[in-house]
């Protein structure tokens, strides 16, 4: 234990000393803390109370589902309601187009092909932003008491600052990619959830005062959290290492470079935590329709499909079965063998015994499908599980296996730039004396 602590302050010390890791760092959170102070701004002509009273009553939906990824903006209506969503759908939309548009699988691979893709992305969000505003204005009139003054000039004025709020949650989110440490996008999701957890742990511990939760049941539950945040960390850095071997090769100077062996890593969980937002997503529609017709016989459907109803059983058969399917499917789009084949071919390395190219491409396939099937199962535990184990010990919550998915493999991910600027800058150091010295005998050879 004593040594761990050693290294931890060790680490931290060495974060300290690099000056360009400490001001990247130092970036990222003053970003982070404008994102926040900005989510807390509400959208004027809105009843907050209203608003925040109706997504308390209503248990699950796609609403509640945003709700969390923009760390209860769209529950305040703050001019940061929609967040960085629209920049992430645009993208997901991007990226799906890559895999059925020829032409934009041809831009994905080619440099200035990118850039334009990223300009389209940008485009492509301002248009979702004022779709999604024009649609949260709809539904903030349609709610009792929830506008003061619902009309044309209010759904103008909510598009206006929402789009706006939204255009700068990308550019924000850009600047951390660009100029701080970590992914700007995914770190906005992460900081929203982390927020949202530290009230979520008072009201924990005051429904463990008031007797709401037996103690043994929040003793149980507490053991669980730790038993999967135990599973996410290992299946997020599991891989199914794939053997290739590059042959011997002669290089400049007539040098030649020993054969090496190495691994592709195939991570089993490729899709993250798309598939279940996608599966939770289209469960939700039901509920949706239901709640904006004000059906009586939709509400009566859409309540098989409630996981809090009496009879949930549909709802975890539909979301099981959506979750694998879309783990393929997501997988397919964003993960490509045949690039992989080919650009292994073209380094001149091969896997032992599988030919290069067509053949190649089948095989790391084949394991993809094969590793595929784990990562979906695994998935749709964490996504379930939760609300099975708070109906079986009789609590009022349910900690979300969304939102710890995305949580950890922010945090693993995070941590792996971190230790890979500190790992460049050591090289760097190594770098820096090896010309110094080499400078030195070329010195005392002139002389």
């Amino acid at each position: 234990m004593a040594q761990e602590n050693n290294q931890a302050t060790q680490a931290l010390a060495n974060i300290y000393r690099t000056p360009e890791l400490w001001s990247k760092i130092t970036f990222t959170f003053v970003c982070l803390v404008i994102y926040r102070i900005g989510a807390h701004i509400t959208a004027p002509g809105v009843d907050v109370q209203a608003l925040t009273d109706f997504f308390t009553r209503q248990n699950n939906g796609l609403l509640n589902l945003y709700d969390m990824f923009v760390g209860g903006g769209l529950s305040r209506a703050t001019v940061f309601a929609l967040g960085i969503m629209p920049y992430i759908s645009a993208s997901i939309f991007v990226q799906i187009a890559g895999a059925v548009v020829p032409s934009v699988d041809k831009m994905q691979k080619d440099e200035d092909g990118r850039k334009k893709l990223t300009q389209y992305t940008r485009y492509l969000t301002v248009v979702l932003a004022l779709v999604q505003a024009y649609g949260f204005a709809l539904f903030t009139s349609s709610l009792p008491a929830a506008v003061s003054r619902p009309g044309p000039m209010f759904t103008i004025q909510m598009m206006l600052f929402l789009t706006t709020g939204a255009i700068f949650v990308m550019w924000l989110g850009e600047q951390i990619t660009e100029g701080g440490l970590g992914n700007g996008a995914s770190l906005i999701i992460f900081f929203s959830i982390v927020e949202r957890m530290w009230p979520a742990l008072f009201q924990t511990a005051n429904f463990v005062t008031t007797g709401a939760v037996p103690i043994l049941a929040l003793v149980v539950l507490a053991l669980v959290m730790v038993a999967v945040v135990a599973g996410v960390v290992a299946i997020t850095v599991a891989a199914r290492r794939v053997l290739i071997q590059i042959p011997q090769r002669t290089m400049a100077r007539g040098r030649q470079r020993e054969a090496a062996r190495n691994f592709i890593p195939l991570r089993i969980n490729t899709a993250g935590v798309m598939p279940i937002i996608f599966a939770q997503s289209v469960i939700v529609i039901p509920g949706a329709l239901a709640q904006f017709s004000g059906n009586a016989k939709l509400q009566e459907i859409a309540e098989y499909f409630n996981p809090q109803g009496p009879n949930p059983w549909l709802y975890f058969v539909l979301s099981a079965v959506l979750i694998l399917l879309f783990t393929y499917f997501y997988t397919s789009i964003i993960f490509n063998p045949v690039d992989l084949a080919e650009n292994l071919k073209k380094q001149g390395g091969f896997v032992p015994g599988i030919k290069p190219g067509a053949k190649t491409a089948e095989y790391i396939e084949q394991v993809v499908e094969r590793i595929t099937l784990p990562g979906a199962l695994f998935l749709t535990f964490i996504a379930l599980m939760p609300i099975v184990i708070a109906r079986i010990v009789n609590v009022p919550f349910a900690f979300g296996g969304t939102s710890l998915l995305i949580v950890v493999g922010v945090a693993l991910d995070t941590m792996a730039q971190l230790q890979q600027h500190l790992l460049l800058r050591k090289y760097d150091g190594f770098m820096k004396k090896g010309r110094v010295r080499f400078r030195g005998r070329q010195a005392t050879q002139g002389f």
